[in-house]
């Protein structure tokens, strides 16, 4: 079947939610569709762990940035399910995640009308229809076709998966995004279990947030495994939560940041960069410390850090995983045996380098009809509009992966989520009168 649209957003997390709720909002008279490869709504389902909390400030949710009267705001979430007051009083500076995941599941379950849930798509192509207007085509997994005059892909961005690791195939070995799956699946195979199927030893890598609560969940759902995290730098860090760095996700942040050439962008990159990247907060710093010096002083360590560690080599075997490790000031060679190897290593932006993507994966097909700037970079207008090669393509937008061209604000975060939605869904206005 070949169903037609104004506007087909592919993807519907938090990003093209807040698209819904503004082109809801604004009565934006326009025909959209959004396809979720999901089978439901969710928002970090692998990363449900006990205690862990949200990294900003409530109010920058799905909409209060861009209208504070929203029915769709944190806080009325709150008002409508009896928990305003008893929320105001729990100590914490954030809320937790798992009660800003039932918010943003709340809040797509008023849409689920303009969304097929459990939808892979498998082909984006560029035509025409009878009449010679210029279309996208869409092709996925339930065999239905969508064509549309528009496009926006919020699909989040790609994980990154480091060498060695890139290149195994194994439930002993995966990234933070499958994290819970990923630990039931170990337990159906005798793995990582409660009693006498605990793991004896599990491998973190990384230095981020994710990296010090995942070493946090595993030592207190394995409390006899041996758990280590290797990081790169010389040891784990504390954000950078400056309220001057924190400017960096206000829109002015994003608008100079876009004007900035692509050398000075590098120069901003790298300072910011302790606002959201290879840092954790405080709090869960203090925790894991508090944890290892008890620990040693009850003479039975269990959790470890290791800094400026790289891992060079890796055998994964039947009965466990083996890394070969390089301490990286002395040129030292280690090695580390574990059960399972959890990646906190992050995620792929846009761009030409390695650790890059250059351009979003279901953007590969058409990527030829697409500008890339003299650095390699795709070539985005301020208002998130990919720039054709010919007048006349159809307008396609990126919401949520725009990191390398409009700054840290483009993070993975609520932090602009809302007013991005709205200079996309003013852009889709003026394009489909």
């Amino acid at each position: 079947m070949i169903r037609r649209h104004d506007v087909l957003g592919i993807g519907f997390g938090p990003a093209n939610l807040a698209l819904a709720i503004v082109l809801e909002e604004e009565g934006y008279d326009l025909d959209v569709r959004f396809l979720e490869a999901r089978p439901g709504p969710s928002w970090q389902s692998a990363m449900m762990l006990d205690g862990s909390d949200i990294q900003n400030h409530p109010v920058r949710d799905l909409v209060s940035l861009r209208n504070p009267r929203s029915r769709y705001s944190f806080i009325n979430y709150l008002f409508e399910n009896g928990r305003l007051l008893e929320h105001l009083n729990v100590p914490m500076e954030f809320p937790l995640r798992k009660e800003y995941a039932q918010y943003v599941t709340w809040t797509t379950n008023h849409f689920s009308r303009l969304v097929d849930y459990g939808v892979h798509v498998t082909g984006v192509s560029l035509g025409r229809d009878a009449e010679g207007v210029p279309l996208y085509t869409v092709t996925t997994s339930t065999g239905d076709t969508h064509q549309a005059r528009t496009l926006v892909i919020g699909t989040g961005r790609a994980p990154f998966i480091p060498e060695p690791f890139d290149a195994v195939d194994s439930p002993r070995v995966f990234h933070l995004t499958r994290y819970l799956p990923a630990l039931q699946q170990l337990e159906e195979l005798g793995v990582a279990g409660p009693g006498d199927r605990s793991p004896r030893a599990v491998t973190v890598i990384g230095g981020s947030q994710s990296a010090v609560e995942l070493t946090l969940d595993l030592a207190r759902r394995f409390p006899r495994a041996k758990v280590t995290t290797l990081v790169r730098s010389l040891t784990l860090r504390e954000k950078d939560t400056s309220p001057f760095s924190e400017e960096g996700y206000f829109p002015g942040f994003t608008d100079y940041y876009y004007r900035a050439s692509r050398e000075r962008k590098d120069g901003i990159d790298a300072f910011m960069r302790l606002t959201n990247y290879s840092s954790a907060d405080g709090d869960v710093l203090r925790e894991l410390y508090r944890l290892i010096y008890e620990q040693r002083l009850d003479g039975d360590q269990r959790v470890f850090v290791s800094g400026s560690r790289q891992v060079r080599g890796l055998d994964v075997r039947e009965d466990g995983v083996r890394l070969g490790v390089e301490e990286l000031n002395t040129g030292e060679s280690e090695e580390h045996e574990a059960d399972f190897v959890v990646l906190a290593t992050g995620f792929r932006d846009l761009g030409p380098a390695a650790h890059q993507e250059r351009v979003p994966a279901l953007m590969r097909g058409i990527a030829d009809d697409f500008a890339f700037d003299d650095h390699g970079y795709l070539s985005v207008g301020q208002d998130y509009e990919v720039q054709p090669m010919g007048p006349d393509t159809p307008a396609l937008f990126l919401n949520g992966l725009c990191e390398s061209s409009h700054g840290i604000g483009d993070a993975g975060s609520f932090s602009l989520l809302s007013l991005r939605a709205e200079v996309i869904a003013r852009s889709l206005r003026k394009r489909l009168p």
